[in-house]
């Protein structure tokens, strides 16, 4: 028989269960919505995530194909949302709501956090805003201290699954400690956390490297989902990076683009990337590489609102019409903030262009600042970016891919299933299944589509590049080098 993993997937608005098998196929799936209100952008209850996932858990090893291959279930990981956090009590109870990342209440608390981070330990995450975990921290120190007096641990939404799994408390991995304070370069938890903000050493979990095998599920978990209690619960990792893991980038010079609302790429790297003005940030990859990432204001948040309701119509169209000479720039925001920094910047396009010139000269204008992205990347961190693979809403569109493939002038390779539920199941297989991620994901990651420069296009939008940084920097967006 085959060997099946099982991932899980915490996300702000529901939970997300998938199962799939050592060569990436998906056997079953399910997912649960949260009972949302106004206050669940601040707080949401650890007590109604556990009974989606468990609903979620309960669906899907009722199907047919679960219930053939439930014996051969190997191991079960978590994903979910970076920055929030959750104070538990001795015995492991939530003291608290969990602290949501998306919570603003922690904006006096993340200066306070930085302002200590670069006078006492200026290596490592030293940019702590609002949605990161130690300003969170700090804020509720602050704002309950009598509840403060009850605390045992301090935990991430992960972790709080994964603790209710396999009954195993006070773990975490690296990529949920990164915006609580952790050094992912020294592997440690600097002493200024606890010396010079108000956290106790005693509170911060032990931290180890996403996948690494912490336990079995729980006799009570067992019992409950009639599972082998011999199924082997790992140490999570946030959402993002379990998209990259799905997204098949997961060696060195391999990356990930992600075009949904905005544009994320993420990827690997031999060493840290270094970012003076924070346009990218390093997670540690679980094989001890380095993982930087970006998040642009730009993506395709246009596409949606504006032509949305003709796109099949509309890619035929842009097909016919690539490459144009129009440089647009969809921002949608005011303000930009990778692949550049640019509070000033503003979106435009070209006058007087007909609706399928406007959606193709869009498209466009994203490949543009796709390429720009990785040329500072290379630039940076001095190693070369080899293979994209690509997802997202954007990637539906086969006229956008064949654009951005000339634009950068790479292939580009479109996966089946980039979730983080898939991630994470892939995460799972890591260190029980197979010996390494890369071998993971090598058997488990499918690509879907493959998509080729031509020589007839890379050439005009060579040139066409060149003129939307010209236009950029004319108008102040673009400084005189990756690093100004």
């Amino acid at each position: 028989m085959a060997s099946y993993f099982i991932g899980v997937d915490i996300g702000t608005q529901g939970a997300r269960i998938i199962l799939i098998d050592a060569a990436g196929t998906v056997i079953s799936s399910a997912e649960q919505v949260f009972p949302l209100n106004d206050q669940s952008r601040e707080e949401q209850s650890p007590a109604a995530w556990w009974e989606a996932c468990s609903r979620s858990l309960s669906d899907l090893l009722q199907s047919k194909e679960a219930k053939a291959v439930i014996d051969h279930i190997v191991a079960i990981t978590v994903t979910s949302t970076s920055g929030t956090v959750i104070p538990l009590d001795q015995d492991n109870a939530p003291l608290h709501n969990a602290i949501m990342y998306s919570d603003s209440r922690s904006v006096k608390q993340a200066g306070e956090c930085t302002e200590a981070a670069l006078k006492y330990h200026n290596t490592g995450y030293t940019a702590f805003n609002f949605s990161t975990g130690l300003a969170k921290m700090v804020w509720f120190l602050e704002t309950y201290p009598e509840k403060a007096k009850k605390i045992g641990k301090w935990i991430h939404a992960a972790d709080f699954v994964t603790g209710m799994l396999s009954n195993v408390w006070g773990i975490t991995d690296h990529t949920n400690a990164f915006k609580s304070g952790y050094d992912v370069s020294k592997y440690e938890w600097p002493d200024y956390l606890y010396t010079k903000l108000p956290l106790k050493k005693e509170w911060l979990p032990q931290v180890v490297s996403s996948g690494t095998v912490i336990g079995s599920i729980s006799k009570t978990i067992a019992d409950d989902f009639g599972l082998p209690q011999a199924i082997k619960v790992t140490a999570g990792i946030t959402d993002g990076c379990a998209s990259q893991i799905a997204s098949g980038a997961i060696n060195p010079g391999e990356w990930n683009t992600t075009i949904g609302t905005t544009m994320v790429i993420k990827g690997v790297t031999q060493n840290e990337v270094p970012d003076l003005y924070g346009r990218l940030y390093s997670h540690r990859h679980p094989a001890g590489y380095w993982m930087p990432g970006g998040a642009s204001n730009t993506g395709a948040d246009w596409v949606t609102n504006e032509f949305g309701d003709d796109l099949v119509n509309l890619n035929a169209l842009a097909s016919l019409l690539i490459p144009t000479r129009h440089i647009a720039y969809p921002l949608r925001q005011n303000g930009e903030r990778f692949p550049f920094i640019a509070p000033q910047a503003r979106g435009f396009e070209p006058e007087g262009l007909t609706r399928a010139e406007r959606f193709t000269a869009n498209m466009e204008g994203v490949a543009y600042l796709e390429r720009y992205a990785y040329e500072m990347i290379e630039q940076l961190s001095g190693e070369k970016v080899n293979a994209i693979y690509t997802a997202g809403g954007a990637s539906n569109s086969d006229t956008w891919l064949a654009i951005r493939s000339n634009v950068l002038n790479k292939p580009i390779y479109k996966m089946k299933h980039v979730s983080g539920a898939v991630g994470a199941a892939i995460l799972a297989a890591s260190k029980t299944h197979f010996d390494s991620l890369a071998k993971a994901v090598k058997n488990m990651a499918l690509i879907e589509k493959e998509i080729y420069p031509e020589k007839k296009l890379t050439g005009k939008y060579e040139e066409n590049y060149r003129r939307f940084l010209s236009i950029m920097r004319h108008k102040g967006y673009l400084k005189g080098g990756f690093n100004a």
